[in-house]
């Protein structure tokens, strides 16, 4: 079946035509990677439609931006503006957003001097890796790829050239016959997912690796981390090897598009007792209760559309 696409989108400073919104084949961040972008979510709640963490998302871009250089021609209070406007003309209230700004057409070389161009699309999204994934728990495994060493490539962007490890990441696990891939650091220490950061829980503790482990230090997990603590589930950071992932009584997934997905078996070992476990169940139950009403929004993270 063919994709479906929304009708509208915001680029440059105006809504537009999906068709309408292209770039030029010769964009130099399509030949380099030359982008930075966001994956935020909207949620219906009781009293409407909201979008999760918009202001923490929209600073993170702009750090990724400045990482790369690239001086984005839009302030954060007019994106976030074009994030509520094209949710509202599509009609959304529950939905994926995607900001993205790139190097557009100008000069050719790495160092060329280009415009940035800036875009902001959405659409529908269910559960991201299946939709049985968070209720029943993914297969896993780790991939032969490693993420990049330090100073190489900075993982603490959220660039659009990073994303070429994860897809070897995703892919290889896909062709493998797993739900997803698991990365590991130069170090042969644990990573984080394809596209997603990672918690293990031992005795009732969330173990998550830290920045140094060449992760996208995420938005989910510093979310999870602060509804744990909050709730008298200790957190710790730290390097974690390999083989922990099978001595782990749970292990997890999140990010803005898995949300919280337990993983119930690795490299064909079985995870705890091989679905979600009694704090994964629990996290669940805070992270989706700040949209239903369950869990008191004590941060001011839900932004109205």
């Amino acid at each position: 079946m063919a994709q479906q696409y929304p009708e509208w989108i915001w680029q440059n400073g105006e809504i537009k035509p999906w068709k309408d919104a292209t770039a030029h084949v010769m964009s130099h961040a399509l030949h380099y990677g030359s982008s930075v972008f966001e994956g935020i979510r909207s949620y219906v709640t009781p009293e409407g439609a909201a979008i999760f963490r918009l202001t923490d998302h929209l600073k993170r871009l702009y750090l990724s931006a400045k990482i790369y250089d690239m001086v984005l021609p839009y302030s954060q209070d007019e994106l976030a503006a074009a994030c509520r406007d094209v949710i509202r003309k599509n009609g959304y209230s529950a939905a994926y957003l995607r900001p993205v700004a790139y190097r557009g057409l100008g000069g050719f070389g790495l160092s060329a001097d280009t415009p940035i161009d800036v875009a902001v699309a959405t659409w529908p999204m269910g559960p991201y890796l299946g939709p049985e994934a968070l209720e029943v728990g993914i297969t896993a495994c780790v991939s032969s790829w490693q993420r990049f060493a330090p100073n190489t490539v900075p993982a603490g962007a959220k660039a659009g050239g990073n994303y070429l490890s994860g897809q070897l990441v995703a892919r290889e696990a896909r062709r493998l016959g797993f739900g997803e891939g698991i990365a590991l650091a130069a170090s042969g220490l644990l990573s984080e997912g394809a596209g997603e950061n990672l918690f293990l829980i031992f005795d009732g503790v969330l173990h998550t690796t830290p920045a140094s482990a060449s992760i996208l230090a995420g938005i989910t997990r510093d979310t999870i981390k602060v509804l744990a603590r909050e709730d008298g589930i200790e957190v710790v950071e730290r390097d974690i090897p390999r083989e922990y992932l099978y001595l782990a009584d749970e292990v997890l997934m999140c990010g803005t598009a898995a949300e919280i997905t337990p993983i119930r078996e690795i490299d064909g070992k079985q995870v705890g007792s091989g679905k979600a476990g009694r704090v994964t169940r629990r996290l669940q139950e805070l992270y989706f209760g700040l949209f239903d009403g369950k869990t008191q929004d004590k941060w001011g993270w839900l932004e109205p559309v």
